[in-house]
């Protein structure tokens, strides 16, 4: 090691993979935690941060490359954080996304289950995602080397927020996991607003006219773009969305709102339909959904239909049961149940996925789905079980924050069949399993990949009640 307060390390064996997209080595007994390096790298770091249990550092030289490592191919690797792992080969992503599954249910799991099956690969790994968020800044991040005071160049940028900087953004050329109109159109919005002296909003002050540009798309090939300006100005409102409406045909439904908040949350504004049609349309085998400006919708289609493949399998429903679906969303799971049950009743805390919900439902001809709109916790109480029944199924897909312990404790009161627990973040599934296993076996454990390149991995867990052994 040398200089005691940026310590380098020579020659850290990288062994292991770790949340956030962060590679782990061991120096002595402490723990190393290092970006953009890859499991069986030997590489050169300097120490930037010591924790009590852990060091964080950067990776200044590979030494030996890992045979799992690979080129990336996007220009904005090593400072983008979107697809960290890119380097790395799609089978030791898998890998250590299952490693990490079975690692967290150890670690946090008071309870015993099932070695996991075999994790579910993803079969698109490039344009998969079906929606994009870009931000608009008056002050880019600048490469090294790149001065702000040259008069050459340009600070505006329309691309994605630097990781853990709220404040950088990184102008995006080229983004792989949209299909490629999404790039023409975020470029075309760019190229025009800088031609037309349009103002790109400061992150510090919240000031500024341009703010957010939302791209979805369906597999068809139907795009849904939104605007979001900072201001109301009607002149240049009138001026940029006329030119999207003319130059991209493929863009089916356009809109805008306005967000003068400090923040960049939106979901509860208004937005104004400026062109086309309210929403566009996606197919999943043989349903057709909703999907709405503001509306959550799973991000990597093809995948989707594998994850609700798997709750369809683990759940074995009959066809007198009666199915809860909590954190319905806008009803996807629901109706993707409802043909092999007696009843599905979706609970969801967005007042506008629930009215999605509902014309999913209608859409779709499917009768036997009622959806209701709060809190679970309040809404899943006695008198809604006297009206609705008792439920045979519990399938629940949470936030990333997990369930409230109340919902949990519900849960065990209701003592349902079976539990479906669908998770995008096995730790605090881990936790809500815990609780739940006082009363429950864990049957079955599936890992599926929804987001290739990065270290995100869904967990899908089977839970039966004790009583039936």
């Amino acid at each position: 090691m040398r200089n005691r307060n940026l310590p380098i390390i020579e020659r850290l064996e990288i062994t292991d993979a770790g949340a956030e997209g962060m590679a782990v080595g061991r120096f002595q007994d402490m723990v190393i935690f290092v970006p953009w390096a890859v499991p069986g790298d030997i590489v050169d770091v300097r120490v930037v941060r010591k924790r009590k249990r852990f060091w964080e550092a950067r990776l200044i030289r590979i030494i030996k490359e890992s045979e799992n490592r690979r080129k990336p191919w996007c220009s904005h690797f090593g400072i983008c954080g979107g697809c960290r792992w890119q380097n790395m080969d799609y089978s030791t992503q898998l890998f250590y996304k299952a490693k990490w599954v079975n690692d967290t249910l150890l670690r946090l799991g008071k309870f015993e289950f099932p070695e996991p099956l075999p994790i579910l690969g993803s079969p698109g790994k490039v344009s998969y995602r079906n929606k994009m968020e870009f931000t608009f800044s008056n002050r880019r991040f600048l490469d090294e080397g790149e001065n702000a005071d040259d008069p050459e160049i340009t600070l505006q940028a329309l691309g994605l927020h630097l990781p853990d900087r709220f404040d950088r953004v990184l102008d995006i050329q080229h983004c792989y996991l949209q299909p490629e109109s999404s790039n023409k159109i975020r470029l075309a919005v760019k190229r025009f607003a800088l031609e037309h002296g349009l103002v790109f909003q400061d992150l510090v002050t919240h000031h500024g006219f341009l703010r957010n540009l939302i791209i979805r798309n369906n597999q068809e090939g139907d795009y849904m773009v939104i605007m979001v300006f900072g201001e109301y100005q009607p002149e240049p409102i009138h001026l940029l969305m006329d030119f999207l409406k003319e130059t991209f045909t493929e863009i089916k439904s356009l809109y805008y709102l306005i967000n003068t908040k400090a923040n960049d949350s939106f979901s509860e504004l208004e937005p104004i339909l400026y062109a086309g049609q309210e929403v566009i349309i996606e197919e999943m085998d043989d349903l057709k959904f909703r999907i709405s400006p503001l509306s959550f919708f799973q991000t990597n289609i093809l995948q989707t239909k594998c994850l609700y493949k798997v709750a369809m399998d683990f759940v074995e429903l009959k066809a007198h049961e009666i199915v809860y679906d909590l954190y319905t969303g806008t009803g996807t799971i629901a109706c993707f149940v409802a043909k092999h049950c007696q009843k599905v009743i979706g609970i969801e805390y967005v007042e506008r996925a629930i009215e999605d919900a509902r014309m999913n439902a209608r859409m779709n001809s499917i009768e036997n789905v009622e959806f209701l709109s709060g809190d679970v916790l309040q809404i899943m109480n006695q008198d809604f079980i006297a009206k609705y029944g008792f439920p045979d199924v519990i399938i629940t897909d949470p936030p990333r924050s997990g369930m409230h312990p109340q919902v949990v404790k519900r849960m065990l009161d209701i003592l349902p069949s079976r539990i479906v627990y669908i998770s995008c973040n096995p730790a605090t599934q881990a936790r809500d399993v815990s609780l739940l296993s006082e009363k429950y076996h864990v049957r079955k454990v599936q890992p599926i990949d929804m987001f290739p390149h990065t270290s995100h991995v869904e967990n899908v867990m089977l839970l039966e009640r004790k009583d039936q052994n």
